[in-house]
């Protein structure tokens, strides 16, 4: 019998629990920085030194954090569903935990690409430098997509949520947009779960389950839901 197709929204909330702050959980800042100055194109034209320093920063977080068990709750429900992950965030904590199929929506912080060509992509693992150079010559920047930048990766995401069988957001607020808006995708019938400390407002969709815990302690519930149903 052919799996059900889960599609999965994930946001920060999920590797919040693995030590990976939020900027939403500490008004406005991010690890002590103000967005603007860090995680814009405006940014990097102003002070490309102080983006690399936070992003190198934040790539040793990532290094240094584990999957937890949101993470790998997800990565198990593939063996009963077609688990697909859009995810939000930046890390490779998904991955890491055994989910096969990740879609990053916001770019991946041990990816960086020349300023000039988005195509020119590389792998990293440790700092990204000033004169670190693409083979077109131009600087190298982390690949990610920063405030007023336009989110390619939407265009694979929205199919993916059209065609799913059943529907999770975990760990989101639900106002980053356009990774908010794909809930607006989802077939009216699906049933669809939401996992959250706090539960954002959803006055459109139907069908809706709302688990409002961590994601880790959700997860596990949501896994006892849905296999009672594969």
């Amino acid at each position: 019998m052919e799996k059900k197709k889960l599609v999965v929204l994930t946001g920060a909330g999920v590797s919040a629990e693995s030590g990976l702050r939020t900027f939403r959980d500490s008004d406005g800042l991010w690890e002590g920085y103000n967005i603007e100055d860090v995680a814009t194109p405006r940014a990097w034209k102003k002070n490309p030194k102080l983006v690399l320093e936070f992003y190198n920063h934040r790539r040793r977080n990532v290094k240094e954090a584990i999957p937890n068990e949101a993470h790998i709750g997800l990565a198990e429900l593939e063996k009963n569903f077609d688990v697909h992950i859009i995810t939000q965030n930046i890390d490779d904590l998904h991955e890491r935990a055994g989910s096969t199929r990740v879609l990053h929506l916001h770019g991946e912080i041990f990816k960086m690409r020349s300023e000039r060509n988005e195509n020119l992509v590389y792998e990293i693992k440790d700092d990204i430098n000033l004169n670190d150079k693409a083979e077109d010559g131009a600087q190298l920047r982390p690949n990610i997509v920063w405030f007023e930048e336009p989110v390619p990766k939407i265009e694979e995401a929205i199919p993916l949520v059209y065609g799913a069988d059943i529907f999770v957001v975990v760990g989101t607020s639900l106002v980053v947009y356009p990774a908010a808006g794909l809930v607006n995708y989802t077939a009216f019938d699906i049933p669809k779960y939401i996992i959250d400390k706090k539960i954002p407002y959803m006055s459109s969709l139907s069908n809706i389950t709302t688990i409002e815990k961590p994601a880790t302690e959700g997860v596990q519930e949501l896994k006892k839901i849905l296999l009672k149903q594969a």
